[in-house]
């Protein structure tokens, strides 16, 4: 099989719709936060996902940004390294939300509870590590770098516009769940995971877009000159 640079790019743009499903989809009906619920084996099923989902926004993010590194710039860039941080990170707190938690729900039941309050953006009453640096530079770099890749994305005027905005007010939305009680945290991860379906969609069909094609093309003109 050969492998081109526009099947990569589709790929990418499979990634990123799936990737979006996935976080629209897990959460759905979510346990609540608590030691009961991590126990369980939808709790490891659930966690499995998001570290899936995670992995599959980061292919299908630095699909993006290749298809239109020279659009997207200074800002196109530092966006993209922060929100690609910001999935890394994401996709290793949930390798231990699936593998570790669960098998110290018996023996250090404190600590977990402590660790489920710090990753819901609560306070713990116990020390957890580094775990809560890790928690700290994952939501601050998942904010941080959804916001600049959005609006990145907006000046780009490759892809699906919308979409780019609700990527950016997806993340910025994040904040506000400093403030609000626990039942808005499901909904408010909505909007990303919709940005991410639009974005794959329209990552995919910008490879067949003739204006899309000549915008490129009269950009590289003007860039040789």
């Amino acid at each position: 099989m050969t492998v081109t640079t526009t099947g990569l790019t589709r790929a990418a743009g499979l990634c990123a719709v799936v990737a979006g499903l996935i976080f629209i989809g897990v959460q759905i009906a979510h346990p609540p936060m608590q030691v009961s619920s991590v126990a369980t084996t939808e709790w490891a099923v659930r966690s499995t996902a998001k570290a899936v989902m995670a992995a599959l926004a980061l292919a299908g993010i630095t699909g993006m940004y290749l298809r239109q590194v020279r659009q997207l710039g200074k800002i196109g860039f530092a966006g993209y390294l922060v929100f690609a941080t910001g999935f890394l990170l994401m996709l290793g707190t949930e390798v231990i939300a699936a593998v570790v938690l669960p098998a110290l729900t018996r023996t250090e039941p404190g600590f977990v509870n402590d660790v489920v309050v710090a990753a819901a953006g609560g306070t713990p009453a116990g020390d957890i590590g580094q775990l809560q640096t890790l928690f700290n530079l994952s939501g601050f770099a998942y904010l941080g770098g959804g916001l600049l890749f959005g609006i990145a994305l907006f000046r780009a005027n490759v892809l699906a516009r919308w979409a780019a905005v609700l990527l950016a007010i997806g993340a910025v939305a994040t904040v506000a769940l400093a403030v609000l009680p626990e039942s808005f945290n499901r909904p408010m991860a909505i909007p990303t995971g919709v940005a991410l379906i639009g974005l794959g969609v329209s990552l995919w069909r910008s490879l067949g877009n003739p204006a899309t094609i000549a915008a490129e093309s009269r950009l590289e003109h003007q860039a040789a000159r």
